[in-house]
Parts: structure tokens; C-alpha cells; sequence
């Protein structure tokens, strides 16, 4: 699964975003007319779930697009890959003045992403068979809602709130209903009858049931209402009713399938966690999916380092580092020829 992206902001490629050194230490460069073929490579010093390497390698695309072909070679990983302590994510090998400039970029795209994937990961992991939704867009700035989201299907969600993230992941953004909807109908049936009115019938029926009353009577009035059409419900009990519980989901299961509900699936969320989620396992609570937000937008970032390890053919590092290339079997070429093809065309 690629990042479906298109070109990299004009902030990016003008180097604006970039660390002020990296812009510095171009000009020096220019002056002295110095402009070595050099290899970096780029790692991280834990094990985690790799992501953003497909929006580094559409940002070095563009910026490598008219260096010479002979010398200029872009190897790297994929998102998604499982990647372990300093393992080589991404090698580049160019004139250092063509992609310098660009080091704070991409290093921040892979440490964000990365972080992200990860902790998915972590929640997936713990709600196996059982998927996981991301919910977190609302815990981050709006310019980058699309980014998390991706990052967060590539960590094994199976969908994601936004519209954007879903589209970069290839997928529709999956979601319920706010509570301001029920709110304002006043009551939840009204809400979910509402709901089925007017939205495409390819969305499932996912009904928020914790806005007024107990919640297995609003599951109960809820299917009574809407029948076969009805997917599931989602359980969202603030932390101030003391949060969903395993016997509350125990409770709303039951009530259903004795009242002939039996297809009518349980979606939990609230404050979800890899330990919370495990909470529900243990008590073997029938949920059929967990949403989760702050677990995942809220994850640090994942520090990546980027290293020159050749100059003009000749191994050299900094002190407490290995001179020359790094032992990377999982690396493969990058084909810049889609980048130069579309400059052209």
C-alpha cells in the first residue's frame, strides 16, 4: 500500500521548514564551491513500525529528479515494514548540495509517522482478531490529520476517521455519529433514523447509544428501530459514568441476542489503550472493535538519524560510528525514473 501523494509543499521544497544550519551550511558550500558525491544513511535506535518512508522518497524524487542518473542511487524500506535498532532505513547516495537541505524534512516525516505506526501497532497487536479504527484527528493540527491517519492504517488499523487519511491510504474514512447529533435530535432513535435517512446506504449503521439513557435500553431501541439495517453500536461511556466496562459490554450483548439482535455489533471506545484493550480480552468482554484517538496521535516521535558514511568514495564517520556503508540487505532501489518521467512530460 503507497501513500498516494502528490507533490511536497512549497514549504518543504523551498527549505523554509528546514533546520536554519542545513540552509547555513549550504551557502558556505556554494561558496567554496564545494559540492562532494556523498552516501548518508538514515536509521533509528529502537524497534518499530516504519512509516513515512514513501513521503521522504516523494520528496527526494522531486529533489534528485535532474541529478546525474550514473551517480546519483536512492535505496530504501517500505512503510510498514517492521524495522529493528539501527537498521538502515533509507541510503542515499547524491551530490550533498542536492538533497542537504532537505535532511530536517525528511527526517521528520519518518520520526512522526513512525511514532504513530507503532503505537497502532501496540493497540492492534493487543485487540487481535479484533480490528482497530483510528479516532485521533482531533488531537492534532488539521494540516496534518491526512498523515496520521495513513500512518495509523499502515500500523494495521483497518480504517480511520478523515476523509483525507482514508484517501491517501486508498480506503473510505470510517465513522459513527457525534454525540452533538444526538444532542440536538434529542433523542437517540431520532438521531439514528435520521441518520439512515440520509446517508449513503454503503455506510454501516454504527449508533452512538450513551448520550441519554442506559445504554443497553438505547442499544435495544436503537435495533428495535432500524432492524437489519442496523451494524452495531458504540459504547462511549464518559469516564464520569466510570467509562465502558467489560460487564457493561457483557450486558448489551446479552440483551441483544435475547432479543434476536444477534448481528448487531459492539464498537468501544473512550481513553482505548493496549492495556485497556487488554482489560476487555481478559474478561473475554464480545466487543467486535476498538475506536482509538489520543493512544496513537498522542505517541512521541520516534528519533531517526541521518549519517554520511561516504564522501567521494572514500568510508568516513564520526567518532563512535562505523566508516562506510552499513550491512542493509532488506534495502531496495528506488526508481527515480517516475519522478524524471513526469518532469518531462
Amino acid at each position: 500500500m503507497g501513500m498516494q501523494r502528490a507533490r511536497p509543499s512549497s514549504e518543504i521544497l523551498s527549505g523554509d521548514s528546514a533546520d536554519v544550519y542545513f540552509a547555513r551550511a549550504e551557502r558556505i558550500l556554494e561558496a567554496e564551491g564545494r559540492d562532494p558525491l556523498v552516501t548518508m544513511e538514515v536509521f533509528t535506535r529502537q524497534d518499530a513500525v516504519l512509516c513515512g518512508i514513501d513521503e521522504a522518497k516523494n520528496l527526494l524524487g522531486h529533489v534528485l529528479v535532474d541529478a546525474d542518473p550514473v551517480e546519483t542511487c536512492l535505496e530504501a524500506l517500505d512503510d510498514g515494514d517492521r524495522i529493528t535498532s539501527k537498521e538502515v532505513v533509507l541510503r542515499i547516495r547524491a551530490r550533498y548540495r542536492r538533497f542537504g537541505l532537505y535532511e530536517t524534512a525528511f527526517l521528520g516525516m519518518l520520526a512522526q509517522s513512525t511514532g504513530w505506526a507503532t503505537a497502532a501497532s501496540e493497540c492492534v497487536e493487543a485487540a487481535k482478531p479484533e480490528p482497530v479504527i483510528s479516532f485521533g484527528a482531533r488531537h492534532v493540527h488539521p494540516d496534518i490529520t491526512d498523515v496520521l491517519d495513513y500512518a495509523s492504517i499502515v500500523g494495521g488499523c483497518v480504517g480511520a476517521s478523515t476523509s483525507a487519511g482514508a484517501r491517501l491510504a486508498g480506503l473510505s474514512p470510517t465513522g459513527t455519529m457525534p454525540h452533538s447529533l444526538v444532542l440536538i435530535f434529542g433523542d437517540t432513535v431520532e438521531a439514528a433514523l435520521a441518520f439512515d435517512r440520509h446517508i449513503d446506504r454503503d455506510v454501516p449503521r454504527i449508533v452512538l447509544v450513551d448520550t441519554f439513557k442506559d445504554e443497553a435500553e438505547e442499544a435495544l431501541r436503537v435495533a428495535h428501530a432500524l432492524g437489519d439495517r442496523l451494524y452495531g453500536i458504540r459504547l462511549d461511556t464518559p469516564s464520569e459514568r466510570g467509562r465502558v466496562t467489560a460487564d457493561l459490554v457483557h450486558e448489551v450483548r446479552e440483551r441483544l441476542d435475547q432479543a434476536g439482535f444477534q448481528h448487531v455489533k459492539i464498537v468501544v471506545s473512550g481513553g482505548m489503550t493496549p492495556e485497556r484493550i487488554g482489560y476487555f480480552k481478559e474478561a473475554a468482554a464480545p466487543v467486535d472493535s476498538y475506536a482509538v484517538g489520543s493512544y496513537i496521535s498522542g505517541a512521541s516521535p520516534i528519533d531517526f538519524t541521518g549519517d554520511i558514511k561516504v564522501i567521494d568514495g572514500a568510508p568516513i564517520a564520526k567518532r563512535g560510528r562505523i566508516p562506510g556503508l552499513t550491512e542493509s540487505p532488506r534495502l531496495k532501489p528506488v526508481d527515480l525514473a517516475p519522478w524524471r518521467e513526469a518532469l518531462t512530460g
